[in-house]
């Protein structure tokens, strides 16, 4: 296989994942488990509401700080790195 194309194909992989736990979050704990989330209190929240206003930010800019760190490790193991 082409380096490029193994470089891409890991590239792709890492968005599918890292897209789909964002998904997950936002969508799962936002939207389809708020009920037996919400049982949990944080801070006096029930934790359902607490994701759909806050923990899916928070969980969306820490996959990209990780995105980030996953990617510099890729472009260096593929000599791309600046």
């Amino acid at each position: 296989m082409d380096k490029r194309q193994e470089y891409w194909r890991r590239n792709l992989r890492y968005m599918v994942i890292l897209l789909s736990i964002w998904a997950v979050v936002s969508y799962g704990c936002g939207i389809l488990f708020v009920e037996p989330l919400n049982a949990i209190r944080i801070g006096g929240f029930p934790l359902g509401f607490w994701f759909a206003q806050q923990g899916a930010i928070y969980v969306f800019v820490i996959l990209i700080f990780v995105y980030f760190f996953l990617m510099r490790r890729l472009d260096k193991a593929f000599d791309v790195h600046e």
